[in-house]
Formats: C-alpha cells, sequence, structure tokens
C-alpha cells in the first residue's frame, strides 16, 4: 500500500470534522493522549483490591488504544487495516466500561471520569466511521480478473 493511500486510509471522518477526514497524525495524537490521561486516572485510584483490579483492566484498555491505532496505521493490506482497527474500536469501548465502573463505584468523582468517557465515545465514533470507509472502498476495489490455467496445446 503507498504511503498516500495509507495516509487517507489511517484518517477518518467525524461528525465533529463536518465529514471532513480527520488526518492520522491528529488521531494518533488523541489516542495517545487519551492514554496518558488514563494512565494518570487510575495512579489516582484509591489503594483498594477493588481500585486495583478495575486500575489494571483500564490501564490495559486504554493504553492498548494507542498502540492498536499505530499498528493499524502500520497494515500491509486495508483487510488488516480494518482488522486492527477493530481492535482499537474494542478496546475503546471497553476503556469507556471501566470508566463508567470507576465513576459508578464512587472510586472517583464523576466530574473527574466523565471526561475521559466522553474522548472513548469519540474514539469509538471515529474509528467505526474509519472502518465503515474503508469496507466501502474494500468493496470498491476491482478484483484482478481470475486465472485461467495454461492447457499445453
Amino acid at each position: 500500500m503507498n504511503a498516500e493511500l495509507l495516509s487517507v486510509e489511517c484518517g477518518v471522518r467525524s461528525a465533529e470534522c463536518k465529514g471532513e477526514v480527520v488526518p492520522p497524525v491528529r488521531l494518533r495524537g488523541l489516542t495517545k493522549e487519551f492514554a496518558l490521561r488514563v494512565v494518570r486516572l487510575v495512579a489516582e485510584l484509591p489503594e483498594s483490591c477493588n481500585a486495583r483490579v478495575i486500575g489494571t483492566q483500564l490501564l490495559r484498555a486504554g493504553t492498548s488504544v494507542g498502540a492498536n491505532y499505530r499498528a493499524a496505521c502500520r497494515a500491509r493490506s486495508r483487510r488488516e487495516f480494518i482488522a486492527k482497527m477493530g481492535i482499537v474500536e474494542e478496546e475503546a469501548d471497553e476503556s469507556e466500561f471501566w470508566l463508567e465502573l470507576v465513576a459508578d463505584s464512587g472510586l472517583l468523582e464523576a466530574s473527574r471520569v466523565v471526561p475521559l468517557e466522553n474522548e472513548a465515545r469519540r474514539i469509538v465514533a471515529m474509528t467505526v466511521s474509519s472502518i465503515r470507509t474503508a469496507r466501502r472502498a474494500l468493496r470498491s476495489t476491482p478484483h484482478s480478473a481470475p486465472r485461467t490455467p495454461h492447457t499445453p496445446s
């Protein structure tokens, strides 16, 4: 896949951007910043068994979002890109779940957690949009003609 196609493919469309493609560098930064914010939030959790378990899960999922987005941008094919972006979607959605649990269980004030929940939802939406765009492009790409086996004369 050439670099020009990859840069378009790793961009995503977002309602916040009014249908424009979000450059991959921007989404790469958003996912990394999300991971850093998750790391900081987990460090604020109280020292308890519940907080440790939830914090570990949140830390794993939240940092995985950015790492898997980077892997998606290095995909060798459109299908691999779609598969890796599916992982980004799953990890961002899982992060949202753990963040909700942190707030709902009272481990941290909701006002501290809600902005990260919103960011996780935003990343999920952007990722889903990117996957849909890549799938449409995959279906519209013509396949090479079937090969006819050569028969000796």
